[in-house]
């Protein structure tokens, strides 16, 4: 079966975990050991800067 690809852009993600302080984990052991929470947090994080960016847009 065929992956597909991210919705975030592997900039935005690096970011988001630098902010969450999980980027350590990260470089050291790539995204795969990131734990689901994290990850999971990663998206919220992703979400609100999308919909602050739509609100932004709107004005």
């Amino acid at each position: 079966m065929a992956r597909r690809n991210g919705m975030m852009s592997d900039n935005l993600k690096a970011e988001i975990a630098k902010e969450l302080g999980v980027y350590d984990t990260v470089k050291r052991e790539g995204w795969g050991s990131v734990s689901s929470r994290d990850c999971g947090r990663i998206v919220q994080k992703a979400i609100e800067y999308a919909e602050k960016s739509m609100a932004g847009a709107q004005k």
